[in-house]
């Protein structure tokens, strides 16, 4: 299924790093920032997920959550919430359904082998559930500006 801007995002049910059950129908009536990372406590990763921290109370005032996914298991999660202090939950999606739903489990090259993982991109969910922006191949250096820059002029209209 080829994802479209403007048409109902892929819902989906995932536990997060308290292995609560969270699906995207609970957040209805919420602007989503759903962003797919290949691993915990690495470096680009670990800077994504702070860059999201400190800008996290002004997605809340656009009436945003934010909600990160990669393979890694609950107690990984735990443990990189709690390093870096993250108010937000990351989700568990061992078998990477969600992530081929999305499109962002895919063949990726490094050092002369090919293997199949996560191409970190990030999805924006309206209030309804449809797909209204995608950010696909993500640089990690300024992006979330520009993922709020991008809610913050919806929001103004």
């Amino acid at each position: 299924m080829a994802l479209i801007e403007g048409k109902k995002a892929p819902d989906f049910s995932l536990i997060n790093e308290k292995e609560e059950v969270v699906k995207l129908a609970d957040f209805k009536g919420q602007n989503v920032i759903l962003y797919f990372y290949p691993k915990d406590m690495t470096p680009g990763c670990t800077t994504e997920a702070c860059d999201f921290r400190d800008k996290h109370e002004d997605f809340s005032k656009l009436n945003a959550v934010v909600l990160g996914i990669s393979p890694d298991e609950a107690k990984k999660h735990t443990k990189f919430i709690d390093k870096h202090g993250l108010p937000f939950s990351l989700l568990v999606d061992e078998d990477h359904a969600v992530a081929e739903a999305y499109g962002v489990w895919v063949l990726k090259k490094m050092y002369g082998r090919e293997f199949m993982g996560i191409e970190r991109s990030t999805f924006l969910i309206d209030t309804e559930g449809n797909l209204i922006k995608t950010w696909r191949k993500v640089r990690v250096k300024n992006h979330i500006e520009e993922v709020y820059t991008y809610l913050a002029e919806l929001e103004a209209k």
